[in-house]
């Protein structure tokens, strides 16, 4: 019932031939996060190393969101790539600093810092 209160829309940009903006509007939250995921698999396959993930309209997000972050992270990783959350809203950030994500995923103010780190050479 909450995905009828709730909906969740996700956009996906492309930035650059490996580099995704996924730009997240609505709660990502247990009920919305398979969607999520599925654009993240779906740009995975189809060949993006750099996911840039604008949460600036994401009210709230639960424990499915920050797993599938991490996950996408992880999978980034390995090829190699990365994952950068953009902006995420104060009760986002929150969630993100408490759980500690934001010390594994970069957080950026904006797209163009974001791009900024994609460009760094891994340490």
């Amino acid at each position: 019932m909450s995905v009828a209160q709730n909906p969740l829309s996700v956009e996906v940009g492309l930035l650059r031939e490996d580099v995704a903006l996924i730009t997240v509007q609505g709660y990502l939250d247990v009920d919305t996060a398979t969607e999520f995921q599925h654009h993240l698999a779906n740009q995975l396959h189809h060949g993006r190393r750099h996911f840039l993930l604008d949460l600036s309209q994401v009210p709230f997000m639960d424990s499915s969101g920050m797993n599938i972050i991490l996950r996408v992270y992880q999978e980034a990783r390995e090829l190699p790539g990365s994952v950068h959350i953009i902006s995420p809203t104060p009760a986002v950030r929150r969630i993100l600093d408490l759980t500690g994500v934001s010390i594994t995923v970069p957080v950026s103010e904006s797209v163009e810092e974001a791009l900024t780190l994609v460009d760094q050479p891994r340490s």
